[in-house]
Order: structure tokens, then C-alpha cells, then sequence
């Protein structure tokens, strides 16, 4: 036979080591250890409820936080964001105005309101053609308007709240956060 109870390979601490690892891994650290018994061999009332409540206090969880303050926004990452989401809106809003407009098309709702407005409109002139007015490629130029103009200004906005923010932080400090982590 073979001994195995040779020296143990050398395994440095790690920097953190969740409590699970720590309880597979065999560690001491973090259990609570039981009450001996008395001198007549039988344990207490009071030690045998803390015995009991040893294991739900190892497995509940502990909460670590720190208390960070963001005292700067780089105006530069700022508007890199904000460009981008700004531009994801207005993607956004021109797959949902051309659905919007498909989906009303469909079920009739320019026809009907522009002979109403047609009829109501008519004379001399003709009458207001809806139809016409609200075509696809007019509503489609419309909203590609907007949403460029959305996405300038939302990029500027931004951008701008972020010299803000800087200028008021140099002064009061910033804006102080408490992040927590579960363990």
C-alpha cells in the first residue's frame, strides 16, 4: 500500500473565493462551529437551536457595497453614446410610422376619412385630396426629417449635459452612488 498522506501541493489564496468554492473546497472560513456537548453528554436547549440555525446562517447571503461618487462625465463618450442611441431611435420611429402607416392603409382608413373630407371639402376647388397628402414616400420624407433633427439634437443635448454636469461637480462634488454586490 501506499501512504497518501504525503505533503499537499502548495495552491496560492485567491483574491476571492465565493462561498460555495470555499465549502467544496473543505475551508473552515465562514462556518460556525458546534457547541461541545455538556458534561453529561446530552447538549442544551439553547446550543441545539444554534446548532440548527448554523447552517441557514452560513447559506444566507452577504452583501458587500461601496460608496463611489462619479465626479466626471467625458464629454466625448457622452456623445458617442447618445449618438447611437439617439440613431437607434430614430430607426426605431421610421419602422414604427411605416408599419403605422401600412397597417392604416390596410384597413381602409385614409380612403374612408379622405372621401369624408373630400365630400365635406368639395366645390369649386375640388376638394382636399387625404390620399395624395398622406402618401408613403411623403410620410416617410416627413419622419426621416424629424428623426434627423431628433438625432442632432439629442447628440447636442447630451453633450452639452455633460459640460454641465462636469462644471457642477468641480463645485458640489458630484453625484454619489452606493453600488452592492451579492455574494
Amino acid at each position: 500500500m501506499t501512504d497518501t498522506r504525503g505533503p499537499k501541493p502548495y495552491h496560492p489564496p485567491k483574491a476571492y473565493e465565493p462561498p460555495a468554492e470555499r465549502a467544496a473546497a473543505g475551508g473552515t472560513k465562514g462556518r460556525v462551529p458546534r457547541p461541545a456537548p455538556g458534561a453529561d453528554g446530552a447538549k442544551s436547549t439553547r446550543s441545539a437551536k444554534a446548532a440548527d440555525a448554523a447552517p441557514a446562517a452560513a447559506a444566507a447571503p452577504r452583501t458587500r457595497s461601496a460608496r463611489l461618487r462619479v465626479a466626471k462625465a467625458d464629454p466625448w463618450s457622452v456623445m458617442k453614446v447618445s449618438f447611437l442611441l439617439s440613431l437607434a431611435l430614430a430607426v426605431c420611429t421610421i419602422v414604427a410610422i411605416t408599419v403605422l402607416w401600412l397597417v392604416l392603409d390596410a384597413m381602409g382608413v385614409f380612403s374612408t376619412v379622405g372621401g369624408t373630407i373630400s365630400d365635406a371639402t368639395s366645390g369649386e376647388g375640388g376638394g382636399f385630396d387625404l390620399q395624395s397628402f398622406l402618401s408613403l414616400p411623403r410620410v416617410l420624407m416627413f419622419t426621416t426629417v424629424i428623426a434627423v433633427i431628433e438625432v442632432v439634437l439629442a447628440t447636442a443635448l447630451a453633450t452639452l449635459a455633460a459640460f454641465v454636469y462636469n462644471l457642477s461637480a468641480s463645485f458640489v462634488g458630484g453625484v454619489e452612488l452606493t453600488l452592492a454586490e451579492d455574494e
